[in-house]
């Protein structure tokens, strides 16, 4: 029989996180195994899941169909469900238990334009009539997230912890900031720890910051006319577009050499003898710090103004996403990586090494050894941030937040690549799901069950978020629901 475990370290509040960890009560590790055990039985369930989503492969804000999977599933297992989250209709808040804690599971499952690949082939090989891939394994990031919050219900169900567990549905991860509008919306208030986790191409808790970002489509209106008949009566929206894009390139030597800019034109007109009436391009502005994101970003606005001065044209521009950089919690990481530890790395079959090896003759620069895949990497705190970003930022400015990744791409294999897509179908995929959401239900427990940890990340969230009121960079937009339109 399993004690009640949320209370049993309540007198070691006033100790530090180490000597609670030091004293775990034995039914905490009793805990852990079961749903270790609850994991690997669902483990072929899961599988097929992943499969299924990959090939949905839905782009933001129109995953209907995997959002309605792991909704099923959470129903089926028990779960109080609510969709259509901040005026989101994919998104959705399952739940189950009561009290405190309340921990947050985060899951994405949007898929990425243009990235349509075939699963398990190690050459290029693209699906013909097929829009997206699931080029940043968000099929299994989805899966995993929703695997771990049924296994930590059972154990609720079954009185071995106490206290509620949600899993959060976030669509649009991809430019579309869905956890931004859940996070505004209010519904994640009363949650004391969020968890999340990323696929990846090695196993490490995530400590390294993400870079903050602001998005818009620019719309420059003009008139048309023939191209070479009468050209002095029109005004080229093309032009502007390209007038703006050559302003904020030269503009690029003047910023901190931290930004990235990137854009792509969605419309450039329709034909070559037609003066464009119509232009559009979608820029990203990306920066460390998010104070700078809004300042650079005003500057890109002015270019486009130019722009349309210059062109005798006018513009519009639609924020279409913002997010915030990821504020670490070294008290819950740290938690974190002992269970991670505890789980290792991801083996590989002779099979699998092969495919490893024939799919790394495509990767550019250093290639790292097939064996990283076995590691757990050390935990190293990077308050620079990264090349990337993510509307866990958002979360993460809101409460205390913890994330990981794992092993689900052959090492070395870029993020937002078509190798990325074809390591999906792979069992390499599968057990790096399996192992993230064992990592993420074990660590879990140990907030359900040590309130002390909960206590000093939270004083840690606060001293690390300072004075900063938090507010959506993307201002009070609704969900750009057809974002992904061009």
């Amino acid at each position: 029989m399993y004690r009640s475990l949320f209370f049993v370290v309540l007198f070691l509040l006033t100790l530090n996180i180490d000597s609670v960890q030091a004293q775990v009560d034995p039914a905490i590790q009793k805990a852990k195994e079961e749903v270790k055990t609850i994991l690997n039985n669902s483990y072929e369930q899961d599988k097929k899941t992943t499969r299924q989503l990959w090939e949905y492969a839905e782009i933001g804000f129109k995953e209907s169909k995997s959002a309605a999977l792991h909704v099923q599933h959470l129903k089926e297992a028990g779960f109080n469900v609510t969709t259509g989250v901040g005026e989101m209709p994919t998104a959705f808040m399952a739940t189950y238990g009561s009290g405190k804690p309340i921990i947050g599971i985060l899951a994405e499952y949007d898929a990425l334009p243009g990235l349509a690949q075939e699963g398990s082939n190690p050459e290029k090989a693209i699906i013909p009539n097929k829009i997206a891939g699931h080029g940043c394994g968000h099929d299994i990031f989805g899966t995993a997230s929703v695997a771990a919050g049924i296994a930590i219900k059972k154990l609720i169900a079954s009185g071995k912890i106490k206290g509620t567990v949600r899993v959060y549905g976030s669509p649009a991860e991809e430019g579309g900031g869905g956890k931004v509008y859940l996070v505004r919306s209010g519904v994640m208030d009363d949650v004391d720890v969020a968890i999340h986790w990323h696929p990846g191409n090695k196993n490490e808790v995530t400590m390294k910051s993400a870079l903050a970002y602001k998005s818009a489509k620019f719309r420059f209106y003009g008139v048309s006319a023939h191209a070479a008949g009468s050209p002095e009566l029109g005004r080229s929206a093309l032009d502007a577009v390209e007038a703006m894009d050559n302003m904020v390139n030269m503009m690029r030597e003047h910023i901190p050499q931290e930004t990235r800019i990137h854009y792509v034109i969605t419309n450039g007109g329709k034909a070559p003898n037609v003066v464009p009436d119509f232009a559009e391009v979608f820029y990203y502005v990306r920066h460390p710090k998010r104070d700078k994101v809004v300042e650079i970003f005003n500057r890109v606005t002015k270019a486009a103004e130019g722009a349309a001065i210059g062109t005798g044209t006018t513009m519009k521009f639609e924020v279409i996403d913002g997010t915030h950089d990821l504020l670490l919690n070294k008290t819950l990481a740290d938690v974190m990586q002992v269970n991670l530890e505890s789980i290792g790395g991801i083996p590989y079959t002779e099979e699998e090494k092969l495919f490893a090896k024939s799919l790394q003759k495509s990767f550019l620069g250093n290639i790292p050894p097939i064996e990283d895949a076995q590691k757990v990497f050390p935990m190293k705190v990077e308050l620079t941030a990264g090349g990337g970003s993510t509307d866990v930022g958002d979360v993460s400015y809101t409460i205390p937040t913890v994330g990981l990744s794992t092993a689900t791409w052959v090492p070395g294999t870029p993020a937002h690549s078509w190798q990325a897509v074809s390591c999906g179908t792979t069992d390499i995929a599968a057990k790096g799901m399996l192992n993230a959401a064992k990592v993420m239900a074990m660590t879990a427990i140990d907030y359900f069950t040590q309130p002390a940890i909960i206590v000093k990340a939270k004083e840690e969230f606060i001293k690390q978020k300072g004075d900063y009121k938090y507010q959506a960079l993307l201002g009070d937009r609704a969900p750009a629901l057809n974002y992904r339109d061009n």
